[in-house]
């Protein structure tokens, strides 16, 4: 059976940095090919990702992750109905929750102790871990918290208004959670299973990491009244040329977010939108780490992008091998793209898969060999493309008779 998956590689050149550290502050790292490499753990740039929908995507298209749901949901409950606020609508949000999700919502008892010998009011309820919910389903679950009133267990104890909230919880999935999956420790069966797969970024060459000494002045010591730096200290940092890669199934992402959430959009709309935000916030986002001490705001050389029909492809092995840069001349990146090249050109002949439609974005004399592999975009224009495409797969694979998610 046909599949549609988006492969996404990405060649970016980043300076002195310190993008993703470990507990001890120094950049993380990979061993691979026998070699150190520099590493942006998927995490990291997931959450840039994510971090970039806000300027994509309209807010009722994206979630919150939180431990304090409860006083979300509370603010939501109070819009609904103002003459429910405060400490009821606390306990409101706080019950509808735990039936929704299974999970418990309490005070935690290290904050209540402390609230207590401090002579404060009780602190609010929150979820014993973090809890991702998107805004629609907040909306849906302020109104059946509203509808059930003060008799909140009794109302939801009868069946049809527990399914209910449970159905609130599992339907109309953010953008976010669409892409990137929701784990509820305490319901599996409301679990839902990522679209998108995030590689760690790794060095397409070998890094040693170093570490730069600083010293701070003492603005009011006018008078070098005392010798020396106000402050001195070290940070670790490195620069590579990163290969970066996500994969994004396009089916799965369907069924997670379902279709025309509003009844003046095209049923495929939903997808089309995700698909653009995810594309878009993938290759232009940083991870923010020291971003203030190093500035390092970079965009990528190169991005290809492929669309295909059966299984994801990463070209890291092409990698496997570190590229050198040559003597004299240095740099990685002209070297990375003429093994990227040869990679993928043995690669999809060895499994017969040059079918697939492919994209590339490039700049630059160094980039020149990628032109080969696809049909040459901006980003506007592979946005626009990628998008037409999918949009066009989805109709020919949906069924004849498709229901809107209410």
């Amino acid at each position: 059976m046909s599949r549609t998956i988006i492969d996404v590689h990405v060649l970016q050149t980043v300076p002195p940095s310190n993008l993703n550290r470990d507990d001890t502050g120094t950049p993380k790292t990979a061993v691979y090919g026998g070699v150190r490499r520099a590493r942006v753990s998927s995490q990291a740039w997931k959450r840039a990702t994510r971090r970039a929908f806000q300027d994509l995507l309209d807010p009722a298209d994206l979630g919150v992750r939180t431990r304090r749901v409860a006083e979300l949901l509370a603010e939501r409950i109070t819009a609904v109905d103002p003459s429910v606020d405060g400490a009821q609508a606390l306990a409101l949000a706080a019950e509808t929750l735990h039936v929704a999700t299974g999970s418990k919502i309490e005070v935690p008892r290290r904050k209540a102790e402390s609230a207590k010998k401090k002579g404060e009011s009780e602190p609010p309820p929150e979820s014993s871990y973090l809890m991702f919910l998107s805004s629609r389903q907040l909306d849906g679950l302020a109104l059946l918290a509203v509808a059930g009133g003060d008799d909140i267990k009794t109302y939801l104890k009868v069946k049809e208004n527990k399914d209910k909230a449970r159905e609130v919880a599992d339907t109309r999935h953010s953008v976010d959670i669409a892409l990137f999956g929701r784990m509820v420790a305490d319901s599996a069966d409301i679990n839902v299973d990522a679209a998108a797969q995030v590689a760690h970024a790794i060095s397409v060459h070998q890094v040693e990491n170093e570490s730069d000494y600083y010293t701070a002045v003492d603005d009011k010591n006018e008078k070098d009244e005392e010798s020396g730096a106000g402050m001195i200290g070290t940070v670790d940092f490195n620069s590579a040329t990163l290969y970066r890669y996500a994969a994004l199934d396009v089916d799965r992402l369907r069924d997670n977010l379902g279709v025309g959430l509003r009844p003046d959009e095209p049923l495929d709309e939903p997808v089309r939108r995700a698909v653009r935000a995810f594309l878009q916030g993938f290759v232009a986002s940083m991870p923010t780490g020291k971003i203030n001490t190093f500035g390092n705001h970079t965009l990528p050389e190169a991005v290809v992008v492929t669309l295909r029909s059966a299984r994801p492809i990463s070209f890291v092995s092409a990698f496997e091998e570190p590229v050198l840069a040559p003597q004299n001349a240095g740099g990685h990146l002209r070297g990375a793209c003429s093994q990227l090249l040869a990679y993928v050109s043995d690669i999809e002949k060895a499994y017969e898969v040059t079918g697939d439609p492919t994209w590339v974005l490039r700049v630059g004399a160094a980039t020149e060999p990628l032109a080969a592999l696809g049909t040459e975009v901006t980003l506007g224009g592979l946005l626009d493309a990628v998008g037409t495409a999918v949009a066009d797969r989805l109709e020919g694979s949906a069924p004849k008779s498709v229901e809107r998610r209410a």
